[in-house]
């Protein structure tokens, strides 16, 4: 096997240390050598002039969690060109396995070119995607305090959430807040609803009616304080996020001309792909990238499976409540093709398969430059109407027929 780069080397990352393996070949004669560093500053720029000491100019490592990291930043700052390597890509043969052996294994993989890197985004990008990702996460914290109100107050007998669809809105808030201040009068709770909800003030005052006790009122001042506390969060964040993406404000307009793209959907797919998308060659190495292309999963020519793999969570998460909303826009291409894939694959796969497409726009989008062009709830019916014309005039030319064909006048 030919091999690609003679003088390289492989990195087996752990939390305190890192086992390096320097690959030189001279000819037919290979030289390995190996040394463990530790994961400190200080350690990870010996590791980096001991690399640039054997002129290595290629260094693979695998993304093991968060290790990776602090590694890829200082070594990013030589001369090294680096690659990050899925560990289900790499793996070894069973056995024999140590982190010597590791480090040697992904040395000689990458000598021979055997090593697929993994995107990873520029440092700008890499920066908003942690802030972005934040964000999620405290949204998903703030909805399990909302869970652990409802549950308090079910333990107190109180059914606010069967008559008030988001008990943290304009009514709920204000109820729940006079509650954890010592009221629990339904009558005197009742009143502090706008009246403009459905519920009528009798069935809102038989819903909180209820045993409100001294724990119960603790319990939701302390939720509420949390939720306050979180909603600050989200605010500073969404800020900061404003502020880093301002150089990538053209791109969020982009992305937001599509149907189903609202502006923090924008801001979470720029923070995972970037705008540069000559990383991914074809828009289907994008798709596949965020785990939306069915597996293959073939053998003896029968199909064993074609579920979606992992991919990157963040973003497909984000495509499909995207893709969620897209096949409500009435009147579009998308509606059209969530309608079509349902008919023939389910409404989970039509889902899936409409966030496919809307990242294949994407790609193409950022790409060019261009905003989203809807193909119109009609094209479908176009596209097949053409199709069935050249099927059937190349039918007939086949027979020996010459075929003009005329569109019929229009009626009147």
């Amino acid at each position: 096997m030919d091999v690609l780069y003679k003088r390289c080397a492989g990195l087996d990352v752990h939390k305190d240390s890192v086992v390096a393996c320097v690959r030189l070949a001279d000819g037919p004669t290979v030289v390995r050598e190996v040394r463990t560093f530790a994961t400190t500053t200080s350690a990870l720029l010996d590791l980096s002039a001991w690399l640039a000491e054997h002129g290595c100019t290629h260094v693979a490592m695998e993304a093991t969690g968060v290790y990776w990291k602090p590694v890829w930043h200082i070594l990013a700052d030589g001369e090294v060109e680096l690659i990050l390597a899925n560990a289900a890509h790499v793996k070894a043969v069973p056995g024999r396995k140590t982190d010597v052996n590791d480090a040697t294994w992904l040395a000689d993989l990458l000598a021979h070119g055997l090593v697929r890197s993994s995107f990873v985004p520029p440092a700008e990008i890499a920066e908003v995607r942690e802030l972005v990702r934040t964000r999620k996460q405290l949204t998903r914290e703030k909805a399990r305090h909302t869970q652990r109100i409802q549950k308090t107050l079910e333990a107190a007998n109180i059914k606010l959430d069967s008559v008030i669809s988001d008990i943290l809105g304009v009514s709920g808030r204000a109820i729940l807040d006079a509650m954890a201040a010592g009221e629990s009068d339904p009558a005197v709770l009742a009143a502090k609803a706008d009246r403009r909800i459905k519920a009528t003030p009798e069935a809102l005052q038989t819903a909180l009616f209820g045993r409100l006790r001294r724990n119960h009122r603790f319990l939701l001042e302390l939720h509420l304080q949390q939720i306050d506390g979180i909603d600050a969060a989200i605010a500073s964040l969404d800020a900061e996020v404003s502020e880093r993406l301002t150089p990538f404000a053209q791109a969020v307009r982009l992305l937001t001309s599509i149907p189903g793209v609202g502006e923090l959907s924008a801001e979470t797919i720029i923070s995972e792909i970037g705008t540069d998308m000559s990383c991914f060659p074809t828009d289907a190495n994008l798709v596949s990238w965020a785990g939306l292309a069915p597996r293959n999963d073939e053998s003896a020519g029968k199909r064993r499976s074609n579920r979606l793999r992992p991919g990157a969570p963040w973003l497909k998460t984000t495509l499909v409540q995207c893709a969620v909303s897209a096949s409500k826009a009435k009147g579009t291409y998308l509606n059209a093709l969530y309608r079509r894939l349902r008919a023939r694959r389910g409404p989970k796969k039509a889902i899936c398969g409409l966030a496919a497409a809307i990242l294949t726009a994407i790609y193409h989008m950022l790409k060019d430059g261009t905003f989203y062009v809807d193909l119109g709830p009609d094209h479908f019916d176009r596209r097949d109407k053409q199709h069935q014309t050249k099927r059937l005039v190349r039918r007939l030319n086949e027979l020996g027929y010459a075929v003009d064909i005329q569109p019929l006048p229009a009626s009147a």
